[in-house]
């Protein structure tokens, strides 16, 4: 009968093992680093970019965390033991190109090489956003850093209503809400943030009250207030992403020149009866809502849901999109829609994009950043800058 000692001297003869000197140099040329040590051991301190699967869940997660098993690995754990081990599963898997490091991160560390402190989770959150921490493009990384982010929400009716519970529950630390408008019984067609308990109260309040019940991980902060070129960029300062829910076109144009001047990205919204869009206006990185809509059209070629209706299951749909969105900018997933136009028609459920590229006589840009004065609309569609 084997022992274990025969079983770690089979899969050492059967793998490829490196000192922590080649390892280095592996990594060093893009080779993947996996760690398959304990969460407990891992929370210690790991090595930079490393993809964690504990040894008892290799075997059922690496095939979903390393899909191409042709990409070279490098697979440490304590000592060298465990990582042995998992090298020659990865090797029965199919996996090409796979080295223990012997001596493991206990060597590492005591040779004074990089290391860091990974993000850690408390139990609950773990449990909680488990199912974002089984995404590679997630992780516990990318959960600490919706954990630390900061959203602003511009506006809490139908477009901010599904946006404002998708970002919550996966976890964006902060969320503020812009608003001043009651509940009104002819909102809940659309605005689910709010029920009917809640008609005549706040919508701010309303909206915390929900968002807090489903996530007690997010703080909430609300205005009350309508937003003007005398408050917002006071209000916007320091949120890393605006979503914008607005329905006119003064809050619009005054939202992007502040956003633009701060550098700040929009998240834009807006629906129409059947149809809506949504794009991803990047101060620097892309096009703004000025090279969109370089002017506010008639107010009888633009009416309000109010005037003309809008489905009320449609902007659920446009809302989650602008939340996707803004997951996306926050953890550098993906293609975010900067430049880009997602239309939506809901009656032939027709998805199109359309590029969008700067408007060369567009002023209010982040080149300009320092010459933008923020100024209401009142009618005048003019961007402001010092010397206009």
């Amino acid at each position: 009968m084997a022992t274990f000692r025969d079983l770690l001297s089979s899969a050492k003869s059967e793998i490829v093992e490196i000192s922590t000197d080649e390892a280095a140099e592996r990594i060093a040329g893009g080779h993947l680093i996996l760690d398959v040590r304990e969460p407990d051991e891992y929370a210690e301190g790991a090595l930079e970019g490393v993809i964690h699967i504990p040894r008892g869940h290799l075997e059922a997660q690496i095939e979903n965390r390393i899909v191409d098993k042709s990409l070279p690995v490098v697979v440490y754990c304590a000592g060298g033991v465990r990582s042995a081990f998992a090298a020659k599963t990865m090797q029965e898997l199919g996996y090409e190109q796979v080295a223990s490091m012997d001596g493991g991160f206990g060597r590492w560390k005591d040779e004074g090489r990089p290391w860091r402190q990974p993000a850690s989770l408390s139990p609950e959150q773990q449990n909680r956003y488990k199912r974002h921490l089984l995404l590679p493009e997630v992780g516990v990384e990318g959960q600490q850093e919706l954990l630390d982010a900061k959203v602003l929400m511009l506006g809490a009716g139908g477009l901010g209503s599904p946006a404002a519970l998708y970002l919550a529950a996966a976890g964006v630390g902060t969320i503020g809400i812009v608003d001043m408008d009651d509940v009104d019984e002819s909102n809940l067609q659309r605005q689910i943030l709010h029920n009917i308990d809640r008609v005549g109260d706040r919508k701010v309040d309303s909206a915390k009250k929900t968002l807090t019940l489903l996530n007690p991980d997010v703080n909430v902060v609300t205005y009350d207030t309508r937003l003007s070129a005398e408050n917002i960029v006071d209000i916007i300062s320091g949120y890393d992403v605006i979503v914008d829910g607005a329905d006119n076109f003064p809050s619009r144009y005054v939202l992007n020149d502040a956003s633009v001047k701060l550098g700040i990205p929009v998240v834009h919204g807006s629906i129409f009866r059947f149809e809506g869009m949504v794009s991803v206006f990047h101060p620097t990185e892309g096009p703004t809502y000025r090279d969109m809509v370089p002017e506010p059209p008639p107010a009888e070629l633009a009416p309000s849901c109010a005037e003309a209706g809008v489905l009320g299951v449609l902007p659920g749909i446009i809302g989650s999109i602008q939340a996707l969105e803004t997951i996306k900018v926050i953890l550098g997933l993906g293609d975010a829609l900067i430049g880009r136009i997602l239309s939506v028609d809901t009656t032939e459920m027709e998805f199109r994009t359309f590029n969008l590229r700067p408007d060369p006589s567009n002023p209010v840009t982040w080149e300009n950043r320092d010459r933008i004065v923020v100024r209401d609309l009142d009618g005048l569609c003019a961007p402001w800058l010092e010397d206009h």
